[in-house]
């Protein structure tokens, strides 16, 4: 399928019919009336109080289910504190948001609905929205049973959100077996990543995530500085923490970090490998962030290492960013 013809049937889903199941549906069929009423609601800016605003909006399928600039923009313009993360893989995440402050994706679903600097509509107006809506209604009497509610919106988001999945990159046929899959700097890289420079300490496994939250440099203890975790537990010792990435798809998904800082992969790359040099004087950061001494070419192989966890239906994107 062309790149272009799958972001056509990507976004006709959502224009489809509801379904219509008798009686006696099997579960599956109840399973895939869950996935595409969740998918309706995601493209769907019924669910923002000016009607212009949707999931997809920031979290745009193009690029990697990110956004492409540092803080998106919610109703009216309002602009976003954080960084906007892909959602591909976001199934088999173990908490939700920059500081994990939901436990769950059904639970995470509902936040920016309500978030006055993204869709800002209070979730007993968007309830009433889709009760005077009768595809919906009918959607939801198929899903669950009629229930509108916000746990049953949050399980319709997040059974759609589960099947946005990536694990089609040229580094996952070199980890299958095909040798010539990835260039040979790549693969230099991939021996950096695993040693000297250290990344696999935060980002490892499959989706290259440990799902912990580190200080890495960027919190400088003022009044108008991110706590991230520290902002759920009230901990200052969690001040500056934020949950590590997934670097799958990295280079189709700048700006970078929490705060967008970064424009580009090999920006982030030399922060890292000097990180007092771009940040100095952090509180704080932790103790496994330290000066990497990458040469040059080092860091271009790191950086192509990382150009190859990207899903195949992204290459032109990612060659299009560097």
């Amino acid at each position: 399928m062309s790149r272009s013809l799958y972001w056509v049937t990507l976004l006709g889903a959502v224009l489809g019919t509801a379904p219509v199941l008798a009686a006696g549906e099997s579960t599956q069929e109840r399973a895939t009336a869950r996935v595409e009423l969740g998918r309706k609601l995601f493209f769907d800016p019924l669910l923002s109080s000016d009607r212009t605003v949707s999931c997809a909006s920031c979290h745009k399928p193009e690029t990697a289910f990110a956004d492409d600039v540092a803080f998106s923009l919610g109703v009216g313009g309002a602009k976003g504190e954080r960084n906007t993360p892909t959602l591909l893989n976001v199934g088999g995440r173990t908490s939700m948001f920059w500081d994990g402050r939901a436990e769950t994706l059904e639970d995470q679903a509902i936040f920016p609905i309500e978030n006055p600097v993204e869709m800002n509509l209070p979730v007993a107006e968007a309830i009433a929205r889709l009760e005077a809506n009768d595809e919906y209604k009918d959607r939801f009497a198929v899903a669950y049973e009629g229930k509108i509610t916000p746990r049953t919106i949050g399980r319709a988001l997040a059974a759609f959100q589960k099947t946005l999945q990536s694990f089609d990159t040229p580094f996952d046929s070199f980890n299958l077996g095909d040798d010539s899959a990835i260039s040979e700097s790549a693969k230099r890289g991939r021996l950096l990543f695993i040693g000297k420079a250290k990344c696999a300490d935060c980002h490892s496994g499959t989706d290259f995530t440990s799902e912990r939250f580190r200080n890495i440099g960027l919190f400088d203890g003022s009044k108008l500085s991110d706590r991230g975790r520290g902002n759920v537990t009230a901990n200052p010792a969690d001040d500056g923490q934020f949950k590590v990435p997934t670097l799958r798809n990295v280079a189709v998904t700048a700006p970078y970090m929490h705060n967008g800082m970064f424009q580009t992969l090999r920006e982030v790359i030399a922060y890292y490998n000097e990180p007092d040099k771009i940040v100095p004087g952090q509180k704080g950061r932790d103790a496994s962030i330290v000066p990497l001494q990458l040469t040059p070419g080092e860091l271009e192989d790191l950086e192509n290492f990382l150009v190859a966890l990207t899903d195949r239906r992204y290459t032109t994107q990612a060659t299009a960013q560097r």
